[in-house]
C-alpha cells in the first residue's frame, strides 16, 4: 500500500503575531524577527526533503517557503488561507472584551461570523477539509509521496482537530511558528475513514506546542 508524507508547517512570525494581535486574513509579511527564527531553525534542525510544498498564498507563508524551500516546486492553495476575523483583525484580544459582537462571535464561532467576516466556523472547516482532499489528490495524481504544506496556525489546527490520530481537541494541536506535525495518509485510511496518522514534530527534535506567549491569545494566528 503506497502512503504520503505531509508535513504540517506554521509560517514564521509577523509583527502581529509578535504583538499579540488578531491577524486573520491580514496580508502581513514576515517580520525581522521571524525571519531570523526560521533561519535559526533551519541551522539547528533537519527539515525534511520534499517533492512539493502546497502554501497558503498569503505573504507569510509564501516567505516561509521561500526560507525553508527555496529550491522546490510550490503549488499555492487558496483554500488554505486564514480564517477571516473582519472587523476583530489587527485588534488586541484584550480591547474586544466589552464589545457585544465579540462576545456573541466567542459563544457560537462555528455558526456566527465576526463584523465583516466571510465565513462561519462551520464553513471554515468545510473549506480546510477541501484543501487537504486537493493537496492529497493532486499527490496521487502526481506521484508526489512526501510533501510540506505551510499555511496559518488556524488552519492546521483545525485539519488536525478532524482529521488526525491520535484524537485531541483543537487547543491541543496549538503550534509554534516554523513548526508543526508530519503526518501519514493512505488512500485507504482516507477514503473509508477521513484519518491522517501523526508520526511527530517536524523538524524533528522542534517543539510544535505553542509558547506561553501565543497560548494566551490562541486566536492570533
Amino acid at each position: 500500500m503506497v502512503t504520503y508524507r505531509l508535513h504540517l508547517i506554521r509560517h514564521g512570525m509577523t509583527e502581529g503575531n509578535r504583538t499579540g494581535r488578531y491577524v486573520g486574513r491580514m496580508d502581513l509579511p514576515l517580520c525581522l524577527q521571524g525571519r531570523e527564527e526560521l533561519e535559526q531553525l533551519k541551522q539547528r534542525y533537519r527539515y525534511p526533503e520534499v517533492q512539493e510544498v502546497y502554501c497558503s498564498p498569503l505573504t507569510r507563508c509564501v516567505q516561509t517557503a521561500d526560507i525553508l524551500y527555496p529550491d522546490v516546486s510550490r503549488t499555492l492553495v487558496e483554500n488554505l488561507v486564514e480564517l477571516s476575523m473582519g472587523d476583530f483583525e489587527g485588534k488586541y484580544m484584550r480591547d474586544l472584551q466589552g464589545d457585544p459582537a465579540y462576545q456573541a462571535w466567542l459563544r457560537e464561532s462555528l455558526k456566527n461570523t465576526p463584523p465583516g467576516a466571510l465565513e462561519t466556523g462551520e464553513e471554515f472547516a468545510q473549506r480546510i477539509a477541501m484543501a487537504l482532499q486537493q493537496i492529497f489528490m493532486n499527490m496521487t495524481q502526481n506521484h508526489i509521496t512526501e510533501a510540506a504544506v505551510i499555511a496559518h496556525g488556524g488552519v492546521l489546527m483545525g485539519l488536525l482537530s478532524a482529521f488526525a490520530m491520535p484524537r485531541r481537541p483543537m487547543g491541543e494541536w496549538a503550534i509554534s511558528n516554523g513548526c508543526g506535525y508530519t503526518v501519514r495518509m493512505s488512500t485507504q485510511l482516507w477514503m473509508r475513514d477521513q484519518i491522517i496518522e501523526v508520526l511527530g514534530p517536524v523538524p524533528e527534535g522542534c517543539q510544535s506546542g505553542q509558547d506561553d506567549r501565543v497560548k494566551a491569545s490562541l486566536g492570533v494566528l
